[in-house]
């Protein structure tokens, strides 16, 4: 254990730990065992997304524990505390998907209230559902102290009549069931070994791409997104972490010398490359706004086509995050897209050391099909593309990795609400051919944005998944796949022109121009603009009310605040 002596006299903590007028404040930290030679070290907030909802969480707490041993052994004091998750997997398929975006914010908002009521001067952050780690990561520019992510660990695949299989393989299930292609009792069998351990889902779904973006983005230490969540090394990940917020403390490093925007431009060529969720597009700008840094819808999408498609991953592909962590983990990824020249090497990260340096001893491994070198990508596109046209002004995006079929012109059928539309899925009242619609799910008229991943998975399950698309303003979930487009912005709740379908009407979607459109005149489209009308919302008070009042447009990122270009004062100079 070191027994440096620190300078607190530019660190928050200095506010309650210090001088004769803090007497009363020390009083309670003695009260919570702690010595004076502890209170007079720097104060590390340990946050933690633990709690009992979903197994995405449920190993966080002990995780925290090897966390605060790091910053203890390195001569700081820990604190520990923790904030909500919402989980989709269980929030999914009804009302309580609204909570979802919404809880990425709460997220944020709670652990800058506790680190700035209680001054803590660095911050380690764990989380393991799909919100908590963008929220995790906002929260850490938003104040800009010394800081380092951890993610806590990936699910172990379930194994089902002698393949690996994921919570989408029973969202898809339910529409096999309702289509007759599965037994009660199949389905049951399915449901119970799917998910065999504590972690989060386990291909390249949310929680996994995000927790790729925090190495690549350079918050999180080299290869600490890959072990799953049962194994012994998240521990030995958890110390290290502990000693490196230290470090950072020690040198001044702080997260904004690190999320620059070529290391955002870095995580948008990771996503790409790897078929990612398509939620990393409303992540991405929203991280780069806590920085003060306009990085939107566009700039991903624009970086995602011109990224080669490298991995061959759940959803669209075939393995899972257990696979990546046993060829090498992210750290593989990046070092075939760095060999390519498709990282920006001279980043900085949480090592104190660059991107590149931390990869100087990675060897490819070539005895695997997980990762494939640039040379010879799956495709050339990234897995994720973005969209524009008439009906999409603002952008949209679809995930392409593993669709044949990249351009559709189909019927709209519109519902005002996902359980319309998975009402009618399930009753079969849809056709080949079809764009089903899905409407007044966008940030402020769901509110919420919900995912539509009950919906897109029994499409699948029902084996229509290349026979019909669906677009809305809502969103995907890291394991949607067919040809699904999200964020279309406008929203229909302020008038976009999603809101202006009909049934019947002729839409196009074209991923390899990049469009989306109705096959409408202007002189029709504005005659529809002025015979429409908003809608009310049956959510008139609380979170959700509160949210839909304060929260932006998808294509910067769904944020509900000015955000760093507005700062005057960062938290880590008061």
């Amino acid at each position: 254990m070191t027994t440096k002596r620190w300078d607190k006299s530019r660190l928050p903590s200095r506010h309650v730990t210090e001088g004769p007028d803090r007497a009363p404040h020390r009083s309670y930290y003695y009260a919570m065992g702690l010595t004076e030679a502890q209170i007079a070290q720097p104060f590390v907030g340990v946050a933690t997304c633990w709690n009992e909802a979903a197994p995405c969480n449920i190993a966080l707490s002990r995780q925290a524990q090897a966390v605060k041993q790091g910053v203890v052994e390195a001569g700081g004091t820990p604190r520990e505390f923790t904030t909500i998750t919402v989980t989709d997997g269980i929030a999914m398929g009804h009302q309580g998907m609204k909570a979802s975006l919404v809880s990425r914010e709460v997220i944020a908002d709670s652990i800058e209230l506790t680190m700035r009521g209680h001054c803590y001067d660095a911050l380690v952050g764990l989380a393991g559902c799909d919100k908590s780690l963008p929220g995790m990561m906002m929260a850490m520019l938003r104040l800009n102290v010394p800081s380092v992510f951890m993610y806590g660990g990936s699910i172990l695949p379930g194994r089902f009549r002698g393949r690996d299989v994921t919570v989408v393989d029973v969202f898809e299930a339910v529409g096999e069931f309702a289509a007759g292609r599965m037994t009660a009792e199949e389905l049951h069998e399915l449901e119970c070994v799917a998910c065999p351990s504590a972690g989060a889902c386990g291909g390249q779904f949310t929680a996994n791409t995000m927790a790729m973006v925090s190495e690549v983005i350079g918050l999180a230490l080299p290869g600490s997104a890959s072990p799953p969540a049962p194994y012994e090394d998240r521990d030995r990940f958890g110390f290290e972490s502990g000693r490196a917020v230290m470090t950072l403390l020690e040198r001044n490093i702080r997260p904004r010398d690190i999320v620059t925007r070529e290391a955002l431009e870095n995580a948008a060529v990771a996503v790409g490359a790897t078929g990612g969720s398509t939620n990393a597009a409303l992540h991405l700008p929203a991280i780069a706004h806590e920085a003060g840094i306009r990085f939107t819808l566009d700039d991903v999408a624009a970086i995602m086509r011109r990224t080669p498609y490298i991995a061959d991953l759940k959803p669209g592909g075939k393995y899972v995050a257990l696979d990546v962590h046993r060829i090498g983990g992210v750290p593989v990824i990046m070092k075939a897209l760095l060999d390519a020249g498709l990282l920006h090497g001279d980043c900085l990260t949480v090592t104190g050391k660059t991107l590149a340096e931390n990869l100087r001893d990675v060897v490819f491994p070539t005895d695997q099909d997980v990762v494939y070198p640039v040379s010879r990508a799956l495709s050339p596109t990234g897995g994720v593309v973005g969209l524009k046209g008439n009906l999409a002004p603002e952008g949209a995006i679809v995930k392409i990795a593993g669709l044949k079929q990249l351009r559709f012109e189909g019927t709209a059928l519109c519902f005002d609400c996902e359980e319309d539309a998975f009402a009618a899925v399930q009753a079969r009242a849809y056709k080949p051919g079809d764009v089903i619609v899905i409407r007044y799910e966008g940030p402020k008229g769901g509110p919420g944005m919900r995912e539509m991943l009950s919906t897109t998975a029994a499409i699948y399950g029902q084996g229509m998944g290349e026979q019909v698309a669906l677009i809305t303003d809502g969103r995907f979930s890291g394991g949607t796949r067919g040809l699904c487009v999200g964020h279309i912005g406008p929203e229909a709740a302020v008038g976009g022109p999603i809101a202006l379908l009909r049934n019947g009407d002729r839409i196009v979607i074209d991923a390899e121009a990049g469009r989306l459109d109705v096959l409408l005149s202007e002189e029709e489209l504005a005659e529809r603009r002025k015979a429409w009308k908003p809608r009310e919302t049956d959510y008139r008070s609380g979170a959700l009310w509160k949210y839909a009042q304060l929260v932006g447009p998808a294509y910067l990122g769904a944020v509900t605040h000015p955000g760093g270009a507005a700062e005057v004062k960062s938290y880590a100079d008061l």
